[in-house]
Formats: C-alpha cells, sequence, structure tokens
C-alpha cells in the first residue's frame, strides 16, 4: 500500500485550498508530501489568492480566482514559477499559499486599558473605556505576507485582531485630545468619532497590507474614579437646576437644605437654628437654650412664623409644620 499511494502522490496534479476553515487568513499547501509537477493545475475559489514563494522571497501572487493549466495557459503567475523552477526540476525550496479575499466582517475590539485625557470642560482626569467591531480585507498580499507572515504554515483572523487591536488605543487617544470632547458629548458623537477614527486608523491598516472597510463603536465606558467625579458634578448640577427654578442663589439652597433636614430631626427648632449656621460657640449652646425655648407649643408656632416672614421655609413647609405643630396641641 506505501508503494501505490507513492505512486499516486507523484501522479496528483491539482493544487487547491480545500475546505479552509472559517479562522484561517493564510494558509501553505501541502498535501501529504506532494511536489508542484509539470502539468499541474491550480484550482483559486472565489475570494481566494494565492502567492508563490522561492528561496524565502515572494515571486509571484494571483489575485483572481480560477483554474489554472501550466502547460496550456499563459499567465504571469505561472510563467513565473516556470521560470523560477525550470520545469520543475528544481531542488530549492517552493511554497504556495493561499489567502483570503473576502471581507473580512464584525471583528471585535475593545480598549485594553481606559484611554486617558484631560476633559476641557470641566478639567479632570478621564479614564475613556470603549468597544464594538471593525471589517478589513486584504488590501496588499505580498506586503502582509513579507512583513508578518513569513513562511509559517497559517496565520489567523484572531491573530491579526490581536495585533491591530493592540495598534488601535494611540490614534484613538490622539483623536480625542485633539478634538477635545467632553465626557458628556462622547455618546451623542459617537457616530461621528467612529467616522474620524477609522480614517485616523487608515494608516496602521495600510502599513500591514489591509483596509480598513468598516470601524463602529458600540458602546462607552469610564472607569471607577471617573465614574465618581461624573457623579459628584451630576449632584451640583442638579441642586443648581433646582436653585434656579426656585429663584435663589445654590447656597441659599444649600443653606435651606441643611435648615430642612434639621427640622425633621428631633431636636425640632434647636435643630433649625444649628442649621441656620450661627456661631460655633453659639451652636454648641444653642440645644439646651433652643429646646427650653420650644417647650411653650406658643413659642415653637412664633418662630416658625418668623422663618416664613423672612422668606426661610415656603408657604407650602409652613402650613405643614404649623400642622405638624397644632396636632401636637
Amino acid at each position: 500500500m506505501g508503494f501505490i499511494d507513492g505512486i499516486k502522490r507523484q501522479l496528483r496534479s491539482v493544487i487547491e485550498w480545500k475546505n479552509p476553515s472559517s479562522e484561517e487568513l493564510f494558509s501553505c499547501w501541502s498535501d501529504n508530501g506532494d511536489e508542484i509537477k509539470n502539468a499541474s493545475k491550480l484550482i483559486v475559489g472565489p475570494g481566494q489568492g494565492c502567492i508563490f514563494v522561492y528561496e524565502g522571497k515572494v515571486v509571484s501572487v494571483m489575485e483572481s480566482e480560477g483554474t489554472i493549466s501550466l502547460i496550456t495557459d499563459n499567465i504571469p503567475f505561472w510563467t513565473t514559477i516556470t521560470r523560477v523552477m525550470q520545469s520543475f526540476e528544481s531542488e530549492h525550496k517552493v511554497g504556495l499559499y493561499f489567502f483570503k479575499r473576502t471581507m473580512i466582517l464584525n471583528q471585535k475590539w475593545g480598549t485594553l486599558s481606559p484611554i486617558k485625557y484631560e476633559d476641557p470642560i470641566y478639567k479632570f482626569p478621564v479614564g475613556l473605556v470603549s468597544f464594538g467591531n471593525f471589517s478589513f480585507v486584504i488590501s496588499d498580499a505580498k506586503k502582509f505576507f513579507t512583513s508578518i507572515v513569513g513562511q509559517q504554515e497559517y496565520y489567523l483572523i484572531s491573530d491579526f485582531r490581536e495585533s491591530i487591536t493592540q495598534r488601535m488605543v494611540q490614534p484613538i487617544t490622539d483623536y480625542l485630545a485633539e478634538k477635545k470632547l467632553s465626557y458628556t458629548q462622547i455618546d451623542a458623537l459617537r457616530e461621528e468619532i467612529a467616522f474620524d477614527v477609522q480614517n485616523k486608523l487608515f494608516h496602521e491598516f495600510t502599513i500591514l497590507g489591509f483596509e480598513l472597510t468598516d470601524f463602529r463603536i458600540e458602546g462607552t465606558d469610564f472607569d471607577e474614579e471617573t465614574k465618581k467625579r461624573i457623579d459628584r458634578i451630576a449632584d451640583v448640577t442638579a441642586d443648581t437646576h433646582a436653585a434656579d427654578l426656585a429663584g435663589v442663589s445654590y447656597s441659599e439652597l444649600q443653606r435651606l437644605s441643611a435648615m430642612k433636614d434639621a427640622a425633621n430631626n428631633e431636636a425640632g427648632a434647636a435643630g433649625m437654628m444649628m442649621g441656620m449656621g450661627v456661631g460655633g460657640g453659639l451652636a454648641t449652646q444653642s440645644v439646651t437654650t433652643a429646646a427650653e425655648a420650644t417647650t411653650s407649643t406658643k413659642e415653637r408656632l412664633r418662630q416658625l412664623k418668623t422663618f416664613f416672614d423672612e422668606e426661610l421655609i415656603t408657604e407650602d413647609e409652613y402650613n405643614q409644620k404649623k400642622s405638624n405643630l397644632l396636632k401636637e396641641f
């Protein structure tokens, strides 16, 4: 059987990339030790290309599908092979590498670490995390083969994805620094950012022999420190807006909020006086003196009316508190 198999291998004359996996990007042709023989036929399937390597150098690249006969077809790819190999009797090392010419779609990417830059409006450091997908196609198979693949038996899409993802972070960081976008603008301008970043990444793909055909940002997030800063800004912004609606300053709103909290505690009016921010010494003594002064419901009602007359509390707050005091009476 070994002798017969050997005869079959010598007679075999079809070279093709059979059933490539979805992950293969480049693959070296090899079939049980076959050699390239005179009168061989090369079958390049749809979406495939083929590279001829001789003595470790790329000699010719075929970039269209079809079936080629070595003897009858006058095609530069085969003409180069026959000239270099001298009727296939050369003992020098040769190789055929198939590659995918189809577009590789929806490859996931994500920043390996937060992208750091300064928010141009709020002047604090931002740590942005981003992720999405991209699509690409081989535009110069020879360039990528000679600079990256070398003479590996195969090269996977995941290998390229890992390599190019590491190259994405710096262009994205540079773009954000130049664009000066606040953290509040990131989500609203996501499509615009993706378009601009795709142009920024064009060079990174081109120098490797690829074309970036699509780039999308699916989501963004911030690191924990940035989230804490954003929460503080959100709280202040909400309070400031509420103060504007009430027709008071932010500081006045804070003072009234403190008074309201104090008025709701068990100290009653004593807490209200402490919330008003009277002197440090008085603040320590007022708990006892104010408690004594408020033993009388009448006195407490007078104090409440004074707060209302001086516009320290709203009419609704006054009426609510008055109603509670009268219930106690």
